[in-house]
């Protein structure tokens, strides 16, 4: 099935304690795309600025996505900085410069209209919902962040009720429920008529929450975590992936697919930018969530 992401493209500057990069290919439709595109065609919608060139777009374009939805406009490609701390778990942003972003509409056209899978990545919710409004997908899901959970709460709650899934992490989902515990935060989020909940915990995992249901996958061990941005939107497109891939939706579905959103996500972090996740293999991607079913059973793990 084929699946649309809205979101952003961008060109980042990381630094980390295992080195940096600077000027990289980021983005949360970036990300997304790459991890999502070992599962289903998967096609973007974004705006980059004149000076985001025909290497990235390549790269892209090399995997398989479709990025004939990216729009070039006149300014600078949208850029953040930012630097992680030792043990990895907390980022300070040194510089966000939305440049072409700024005014970004998204522009859909025929065959984006008719897409069966939509994630609606982190933007405007009033533009999320206008984009949801006209694509009318099979399944649809969406992220968010604090910015807007600040500034556009009542736009969110609406979305909210328009969408199947929203893929979030623990701060934000206790932050848009108003609520410090996540169990009663998430009960709440599900109340808004969502019919899944996906809340990230960073290096302890992921956990899926439905109605009267309740499943968690650990983060899949990884010996030398270099860069996390992008973890997140690299789990969502995992996870949607899956769901396209499957054709389906129901527990079983959504249970497999929070197995591969940890897979993705571990390769994401293993080096900066789109590196890792841009040179994958089937095979290894089975094989890690091969690994990480074996952690969630009580069974002793045979040797391989």
């Amino acid at each position: 099935m084929s699946l649309l992401v809205v979101g952003t493209v961008a060109f980042d500057t990381v630094k980390t304690p295992y080195g940096s990069a600077r000027e990289v290919l980021g983005g949360s439709a970036a990300y997304f795309a790459a991890a999502a595109s070992y599962f289903t065609p998967v096609r973007i919608v974004a705006v980059v600025g004149e000076d985001f060139g025909e290497a990235p777009m390549r790269l892209l374009g090399e995997r398989g996505i479709d990025t004939s939805g990216i729009e070039i406009a006149r300014g600078k490609t949208f850029r953040w900085a930012g630097e992680y701390s030792e043990d990895l778990n907390d980022r300070t942003t040194h510089a966000t410069h939305l440049n072409v972003l700024e005014t970004f509409r998204p522009r859909l056209r025929k065959e984006d209209v008719g897409a069966d899978r939509l994630f609606l990545g982190n933007i405007d919710p009033a533009l999320q919902a206008e984009v949801l409004r006209h694509v009318k997908p099979g399944l649809s899901a969406c992220d968010t962040m604090n910015f807007w959970i600040e500034r556009k709460n009542p736009d969110l709650k609406r979305l909210l009720a328009q969408v199947d899934g929203l893929v979030i992490n623990d701060a934000e989902a206790r932050m848009l429920a108003g609520e410090i515990n996540t169990v009663v935060a998430a009960q709440r989020l599900l109340g808004l008529g969502l019919r899944f909940l996906v809340i990230k915990r960073g290096e302890y995992g992921a956990a899926l929450f439905t109605n009267g249901h309740y499943f968690a996958v650990p983060a899949y061990p990884v010996e030398r975590p270099v860069d996390p941005t992008g973890a997140g939107d690299s789990f969502a497109g995992g996870f949607m992936g899956h769901l396209a891939r499957a054709g389906a939706a129901d527990g079983r579905a959504l249970r497999a697919a929070m197995i591969y959103g940890s897979v993705l996500a571990s390769f994401c972090v293993e080096d900066f930018s789109l590196r890792r996740l841009l040179d994958l293999s089937e095979r290894s991607i089975e094989e890690r969530a091969r690994r990480l079913r074996g952690f969630l059973s009580l069974d002793e793990p045979t040797v391989s």
